[in-house]
């Protein structure tokens, strides 16, 4: 990506900025690459036609423009108006306040940031930066969990006195800070207090210690006010797959189908969240025994189209799975009676 830009950008004046310096000096992975330069637009177009990516405006007020390339990489670059150090006085921590110059040159790092990289400290730029981005309280944080580093006490004290703002940036910025905090994040975001305004509570976090998985932390911490976000349609399926569902009665097959059918493909991951991870080895075990094919069809009922098709194929599955009928006559015999004892009613 590096290669590209400086081709593309010599005898501009460019700085690489921000997390891209980071973790450099970290010795991380570069996916994202941000650029500092006087034309980010036509910078970003020019770039996007080399490498083929897509080019597209990051943010209309700042100015920024973001090409997205294969891999999930992304080159964003972002207008330098004044001089660089102009530029990282608006950064939000030390650490990312660090400048290398494009092609040549030395670091420009008036705020320190490498002597806290080295102490693993994360560090405000200035006193308004949360005022300025309320973001940066949970950036800040995830920054901690990412990199095992600590805020220091008084960047800690300004998150503390400026919890409340962190319900003012855009859902999307906030879900994509929250998606990548670990349960350790989670407790941390509660620590500072940056939960509660948001709807969440560390307090159902025991049960994430069990599944690694964004969405069952993001239920875990939300439950009911996960709607408030907007996540997709899938991940409000799953959550009440999760926390609407009561754990099976017993460990018999009836049990185990009936508790499967509200709650799959999560079956595991709701056994997890209720408590009942007794049950996990007979779920597993109903799913590799799950036939592949139905014994019925509907329309093998001899039955008008309406819900009473589903409820007698329903009642089929569930005898098959408890084991009282294995063949498609004792299906058709079941439905017989079934429908016997119907119309006596």
């Amino acid at each position: 990506m590096r290669e590209l830009a400086r081709e593309l950008l010599e005898g501009q004046e460019a700085w690489i900025v921000g997390g891209a310096v980071r973790d450099e000096l970290l010795g991380r992975e570069i996916v994202d690459l941000d650029i500092a330069v006087r034309d980010p637009r036509a910078s970003a177009r020019e770039y996007a036609n080399r490498a083929g990516g897509s080019p597209f405006p990051l943010s209309e007020r700042h100015g920024a423009w973001r090409v997205a390339l294969e891999g999930g990489r992304t080159v964003d670059f972002t207008p330098l108006r004044d001089s660089i150090e102009d530029d990282l006085a608006t950064r939000d921590f030390t650490i990312n306040a660090i400048a290398v110059p494009l092609v040549d040159g030395e670091p420009v790092d008036p705020y320190q940031g490498r002597a806290d990289l080295e102490g693993r400290i994360i560090r405000a730029v200035a006193p308004g930066i949360f005022t300025d981005d309320p973001l940066r309280l949970l950036r800040a944080v995830r920054l901690e969990d990412e990199l095992g580093f600590r805020l220091d006490p008084g960047t800690e004290q300004l998150g503390r006195e400026h919890a409340e703002l962190v319900t003012q940036p855009a859902g999307e910025r906030t879900l994509a800070e929250l998606v990548r905090l670990s349960e350790a994040g989670y407790r941390r975001a509660g620590e500072l207090d940056l939960l509660a305004p948001l709807g969440g509570s560390a307090k159902g976090l025991d049960r994430a210690e069990l599944v690694d998985s964004p969405e069952f932390r993001l239920v875990a911490v939300f439950g009911e006010s996960l709607s408030r976000l907007p996540v997709p349609n899938e991940l409000l399926r799953y959550s009440r797959a999760l926390r609407r569902t009561k754990p099976p009665e017993d460990g018999s097959p009836r049990a185990i189908y009936r508790f499967r059918r509200t709650t799959e493909p999560w079956a595991l991951d709701a056994l997890t969240f209720l408590g009942a991870s007794e049950h996990a080895e007979a779920v597993r075990q109903a799913r590799v025994r799950e036939p592949a094919e139905p014994l019925l069809r509907g329309d093998e009922l001899g039955l008008p189209p309406g819900p009473e098709i589903g409820r007698l194929l329903e009642l089929v599955e569930e005898e098959r799975a408890a084991g009282t009928i294995q063949t498609r006559e004792e299906a058709l015999e079941l439905v017989r009676r079934e429908r016997g004892a119907g119309d006596s009613k």
